[in-house]
């Protein structure tokens, strides 16, 4: 019998009120929290995601807990994670960290049901693992790529477990409400972020230069190295660079894309990302500098790629 078949059609909750789980429709039940209306306020829940590195030398609870430069990358690594997964800053605050040895728990106040439902489409489709990773690889400097195992609980419900129905699980966190105001260990974590944002905008990037990875770099024209390596490295992804270079860029609109993969497809990989860049090269002349490449290759989540360009060393 299925999870949702085995459920009961109703359940008394505190103040009198009566919930109808459904069991065929649950599209009413969306509409009423979209509607913000349940138990005649916002709507709001609460999840813990459980996070546990895998990565060998990486311990997140042990770093979060033991160093205070650890403690603020970790919850910067969050912080931004969520920042990609739930659509911005708004929506949702992170309430508190748990120790649950050897997962570091990160508990989260959703305080709008479009902010926790991306968040949600984001988890199940692994973007959440994805982003995790790469704010991680390059926050910790690791050596390595970064994996990490989550797992998303609302009160005793394992979200991982009805990921295929995510409005089901939109029902758990809303029924999962916050018992505590945030930590000051939040708050203190916020400011200093805030600190740190605002002294990168007082520090403006030379117009002859391009930042990655909190790093500056001066800009320049294009190479014969750049391209080699760029074709030597994107693989199938070349496409997506392609795309992404298109949009400021009017001689790589998606249909000299597809030509150029139509024509050089008899040569292979390397060729048609060859021709691609050689194509911008020749299509913006001085115009075609490294930071746009290497923000296309940001854009395409290649920046193993722009690091090996741009020869930073592990």
């Amino acid at each position: 019998m299925s999870i949702m078949k085995a459920m009961k059609h109703t359940a008394d909750l505190k103040d009198g009120h009566i919930l109808t789980f459904p069991t065929l429709n649950v599209t009413a039940g969306l509409l009423k929290m979209a509607d913000k209306t349940v138990d005649r306020g916002p709507w709001t829940g609460c999840a813990v995601m459980f996070l546990q590195s895998l990565c060998p030398g990486v311990n997140l609870l042990s770093l979060f807990k033991d160093r205070e430069q650890g403690k603020f990358i970790v919850f910067k690594v969050i912080k931004l994670t969520l920042i990609d997964s739930a659509g911005g800053l708004d929506g949702y605050e992170i309430l508190k960290f748990h120790d649950a040895d050897p997962f570091l728990g990160v508990e989260v106040k959703f305080e709008d049901v479009a902010a926790c439902q991306q968040f949600l489409e984001s988890y199940s489709s692994g973007a959440v693992r994805q982003s995790l990773s790469q704010h991680a690889f390059r926050l910790l400097t690791l050596p390595q790529e970064f994996t990490v195992e989550t797992q998303l609980k609302a009160s005793t419900h394992i979200l991982d477990l009805y990921l295929d129905q995510l409005d089901l699980c939109l029902q758990h966190i809303h029924l999962s409400q916050p018992e505590r105001l945030r930590d000051e260990e939040i708050d203190h974590l916020e400011e200093q972020l805030a600190r740190g944002s605002a002294r990168q905008e007082e520090c403006p990037v030379p117009s002859n230069c391009f930042k990655f990875q909190n790093k500056v770099f001066e800009d320049r024209m294009l190479t014969a190295g750049d391209v080699q390596s760029f074709s030597n490295g994107v693989g199938r992804q070349w496409k997506h660079v392609g795309r992404a270079l298109g949009k400021s860029c009017r001689a790589l609109k998606c249909l000299a894309i597809d030509n150029l993969a139509y024509e050089y497809e008899r040569e292979g990989l390397y060729e048609q990302a060859y021709q691609l860049l050689s194509r911008f090269i020749q299509a913006e002349g001085r115009a075609a500098k490294l930071s746009r490449l290497v923000k296309a290759l940001e854009d395409c989540k290649l920046t193993n790629l722009a690091e090996n360009i741009l020869e930073i060393q592990p």
